[in-house]
């Protein structure tokens, strides 16, 4: 990512804050242009060009005063409240069939000894994205804002593997994610270190669609462990894949956005991205 690239993500991101801890008063474009030293004409189209919706309408998607009307309408769960007002765009996730494979016990206590992985660095949407792989599939895929430390934190998960940099097969089609409709990827697969349990819960991740939310209690409840939301929680905080498994889909009951591993700016944007492609 260039510098320029950067610094206009960095300006969104701080807008996309901004509009969070500001939804209340219902800033105009002027006011969170100015946020972010830029003028409302600009502003506008940066942040239309980026999200490919207005300030205005991303602000609708995303608020927390709009996630709070569609849970008062009723008894509607998150999921279903998404799904009524056009959100959920089923196609391209159900379309998408991703393999989980845990590893072996043996490659799970070890460390990852005996196992290569590949790794190189790319862009995306949300900023930069360190991407990894074994010769079975996806093992690891984060955001970061320095290349040295998320190497560093790709080989405390693996400490006993090899590494190499370079880009192959399974990491550029994992990576056409950030680029192309997902009916026309082929099929992904992930070779993930984690107990049965975090490996259910993140398959269940997989099956909330692009556009739609889910709450900690839902996903507990589908994995049939419905007094499960604070092991849920864990399990999703230690998801190792971001956005090709959207823990960033999973908030809390109440309609707050909650924690998030790569930023809750980040969250909200990726949310409100993903909304806005489906509407």
């Amino acid at each position: 990512m260039s510098s320029q690239e950067q610094l206009n993500y960095d300006r969104i991101a701080s807008a996309i804050t901004y509009i969070r801890e500001n939804f209340k008063d219902q800033p105009n474009l002027d006011e969170v242009a100015q946020s972010v030293h830029l003028s409302a004409y600009h502003f506008q189209r940066m942040f239309s060009d980026w999200a490919g919706v207005s300030p205005k309408q991303f602000l609708q998607y995303v608020s927390l005063q709009h996630a709070k009307q569609m849970l008062g309408q009723g008894s509607a769960s998150l999921f279903d409240a998404a799904y009524e007002t056009g959100l959920s765009g089923t196609g391209r996730l159900h379309d998408l069939f991703v393999n989980i494979e845990g590893m072996t016990p043996g490659e799970y206590k070890q460390g990852g000894r005996n196992l290569q992985i590949n790794y190189s660095f790319a862009e995306s949407h949300f900023g930069s994205v360190l991407v990894a792989s074994t010769s079975k599939g996806i093992c690891h895929m984060a955001f970061f804002e320095e290349e040295e430390k998320a190497l560093a934190a790709l080989q405390l998960r693996f400490p006993a593997a090899q590494y190499r940099q370079i880009t192959d097969l399974i990491q550029q089609n994992a990576l056409r994610i950030f680029t192309e409709d997902w009916k026309a990827l082929d099929q992904v697969k992930l070779h993930l270190k984690g107990t049965d349990f975090q490996l259910k819960v993140w398959e269940t991740l997989l099956k909330i669609p692009q556009g739609a939310l889910s709450s900690y209690g839902e996903v507990a409840g589908a994995i049939g462990k419905p007094k499960a939301s604070r092991a849920v929680g864990t399990a999703i905080g230690n998801n190792p894949v971001a956005y090709l498994i959207p823990c960033h889909r999973v908030i809390r009951r109440s309609g707050t956005i909650g924690q998030y591993m790569w930023g809750e700016s980040r969250k909200t944007a990726i949310i409100g991205w993903e909304a806005a492609q489906e509407a």
